[in-house]
């Protein structure tokens, strides 16, 4: 064993037993580095990444690789979904050196932390013109010994090109936060849409839910169908395809071709989360019950594979089992004969339904076997199979359940039971609002766990958050994104539950991220000011697979200042978006959740007051009006009684129920309508523009 053994990142102890004498990240190794005059290897990946497991197996248990590193490098393995500080700098430099990056990702160190080469995945053979692991380390050692001037020099370069103590753009004023604005940024993301797939761009095809939810936004704004046809196009064209899984639910990260069909096979927490709160979206506005059942059976594969019993929520799992891709998930034909079997009586033609629903083929589409699909839409394929769309759905019942139920005795791919302070805020989040508009109580209760376990154990006595937790230990120091990701679930929490406990602890968050992340040129950093010291402070403004942090800090200051009036929140809100107005307009799909933040500032927020007995009737028809249609510049605040002063949400300050009945209160900028008592009058209200 060498020195992972003791850390509790799953991808880290996948390594623990190799020949290499791994490090964790961390002082030590660097300490070592200048003693020993080595540089450092760092090698960056995840849990449930392919090509790391490609190039673990091919280099790093090997005991002839793993001695060439040990003599020649001080060796350090970090997992990036634990610390995506050191990931963002150093893919940073990556991609400065090679033009791109990814994972594995190998960078090449001066004992100092500057990096001076990189690159991602090495073979242990030479092809296609990229030199073997061995023959590049052969290179860099030599290079260290007898070129280190170069190094330096290399090394003080990317150095300079990765600092963002300041950055010059953006506008010092709200000029640039204009309407005009979003519908240059939704026309330049539709002319990159993908008409024939769906998607952008064209192959890796990655799902993109911000952008999604973009559209989806513009077309709410200004009623733009094209957007919301090419998003609901793509929605539905990545929920017939391989990505999705069609027997268990949920996406994988990304498929390889253009159409969706072969996945990587890795499900990650984080695009679930979004997609989940895409899907339930897209039903909102579209009245689409096929969006609603895609956002369903996400979430409900989240509750039954992916929940801790202490409810906070995994982070991914493999592609692999037994050491094949994808192999839990894919069927041969005569694999699906003997599933099937059992259900015979109930389903006698299932085995043909399977193969015509699924496109299954002899040949298979993928190694031999077949990625379960939906070649065509179900109700073509009821009429193929010369059956009502009805009984076809009750046949893929219980096909669905009894394939289900075989693949579930396969070994099961690995899953990393981190969990993770952001990544659980987006599934938090994406559940306790899909709880308040599909009126679910498990997903409520399950919401209410989830939050609970996280401000029990993900925040410290101080009121500091940690980044993740495994096996009752919580650890490192959270980054922007943990806080701003749990804040917005915070507050979907309150607005499922109104338990103002839940809206506390969002504002007291809310307060810790301004004391400790903003940068004095305004915006945030990714960490806080008492961080560890790294070769930069990162500040990384654009979106990843996940929302940036500065952006969805954003969001929620906005919202915090739409219930309290405070004008830090607003003021720093507007800081962040001031700063990209520009870039926004220029490269919609690299800020789409800054443009997300940038329509709320500039369409308003909808500050929604109601007054009533939540056992009345006449409440819930109110909060239904509110809740049950697409409305994402809404916020809502509730309570029983009249109430004179609030001091947590001053948003329900003076407010009465009329006539003693159910009363709403439609407000923006806190100037408030006549209060109303009915839905109809509160569909009215908010109509209005």
């Amino acid at each position: 064993m060498n020195r992972l053994k003791d850390e509790t990142s799953p991808y880290l102890l996948q390594h623990a037993d190799n020949p290499v004498d791994w490090h964790p990240w961390g002082a030590e190794a660097f300490r070592i580095a200048r003693e020993q005059d080595k540089p450092v290897l760092l090698s960056i990946g995840y849990s449930a990444c392919h090509w790391c497991h490609v190039m673990a197996h091919e280099s790093f248990e090997d005991e002839a690789t793993a001695g060439m590193m040990n003599a020649l490098f001080v060796n350090v393995k970090v997992d990036r979904e634990e610390r995506p500080d050191v990931d963002d700098i150093y893919m940073g430099a990556v991609q400065a050196i090679a033009g791109q990056g990814g994972w594995p990702m190998t960078v090449f160190l001066l004992p100092d932390g500057r990096p001076f080469y990189g690159g991602t995945y090495y073979p242990k053979v030479q092809r296609y013109g990229t030199p073997s692991f061995t023959q590049l380390m052969g290179a860099v050692h030599n290079a260290y010994r007898n070129q280190r001037e170069n190094l330096e020099k290399q090394a003080d370069n990317l150095h300079e090109a990765l600092k963002r103590d300041v950055l010059a753009i953006g506008r010092a004023d709200d000029s640039g936060l204009t309407n005009d604005m979003l519908d240059e940024a939704a026309r330049t993301m539709l002319s990159s849409v993908d008409r024939q797939n769906g998607g952008f761009g064209a192959q890796p095809k990655f799902p993109n839910p911000i952008s999604l939810e973009f559209l989806l936004r513009h077309h709410a704004r200004a009623g733009d169908e094209e957007a919301l046809n090419l998003a609901t196009f793509t929605l539905r064209q990545m929920a017939h395809g391989g990505i999705y899984d069609q027997i268990g639910g949920g996406f994988a990260r990304y498929s390889v071709d253009a159409h969706w069909l072969v996945p990587h096979f890795e499900k990650m927490l984080y695009d679930n989360a979004q997609l989940s709160r895409l899907y339930l979206h897209a039903w909102q506005i579209s009245g689409d019950d096929f969006f609603k059942s895609i956002a369903v059976d996400i979430y409900d594969y989240i509750l039954r594979e992916m929940t801790a019993s202490s409810g906070g929520f995994y982070s991914a799992t493999d592609a692999d089992s037994e050491g094949e891709e994808g192999k839990f998930f894919v069927w041969t034909i005569e694999e699906a004969v003997e599933a099937l079997e059992p259900i015979r009586e109930q389903v006698p033609r299932a085995l043909e339904i399977v193969i015509e629903t699924f496109g299954m083929r002899p040949q298979g589409n993928f190694e031999g076997a077949n990625i379960l699909h939906l070649p065509r839409p179900l109700d073509e394929t009821a009429q193929l199979l010369g059956l009502s769309v009805d009984d076809l759905i009750s046949a893929l019942d219980w096909i669905k359940r009894q394939l289900y139920a075989v693949r579930a005795e396969r070994v099961p791919p690995g899953l990393d039971d981190k969990i993770l302070t952001s990544w659980n805020g987006l599934m938090l989040a994406s559940l306790a609002e899909a709880a308040r508009v599909l009126k679910r109580d498990d997903y409520l209760a399950a919401a209410r766990r989830a939050g609970a376990f996280l401000l029990n154990q993900l925040v410290d006595e101080s009121g500091r958050l940690y980044r993740t937790h495994k096996d009752g230990r919580s650890k490192l120091n959270g980054y922007l994104e943990d806080y701003a990701n749990l804040i917005d679930a915070l507050l979907e929490l309150y607005q499922s539950t109104y338990e103002e406990d839940w809206f506390a602890a969002a504002r007291r968050l809310a307060d810790v991220a301004l004391t400790h992340f903003p940068s004095e040129d305004g915006g945030f950093y990714d960490t806080s000011d008492d961080h560890e010291a790294l070769i930069v402070r990162p500040r990384n403004l654009q979106d990843n697979v996940t929302p940036s942090g500065n952006a969805m800090m954003a969001k929620q200051l906005l919202r915090l200042a739409a219930y309290t009036a405070d004008p830090r929140y607003d003021e720093a809100a507007r800081e962040v978006l001031r700063k990209l107005s520009d870039a926004m307009r220029q490269y919609p799909q690299a800020f789409a959740e800054s443009l997300n933040a940038a329509d709320m500032l500039i369409q308003g927020i909808a500050e929604v007051a109601v007054i009533g007995d939540r056992a009345d009737g006449a409440a819930i028809e109110l909060l239904d009006a509110l809740h049950q249609p697409y409305r994402p510049n809404l916020i809502s605040a509730f309570a029983e009684d009249d109430v004179e002063q609030h001091e947590l949400i001053p948003l329900l300050s003076a407010r009465r129920k009329r006539d003693g009945k159910a009363t709403v209160y439609v407000c923006r900028h806190f100037a408030c309508k006549m209060p109303v008592t009915t839905a109809a009058e509160t569909e009215a209200l908010l109509s209005e523009r």
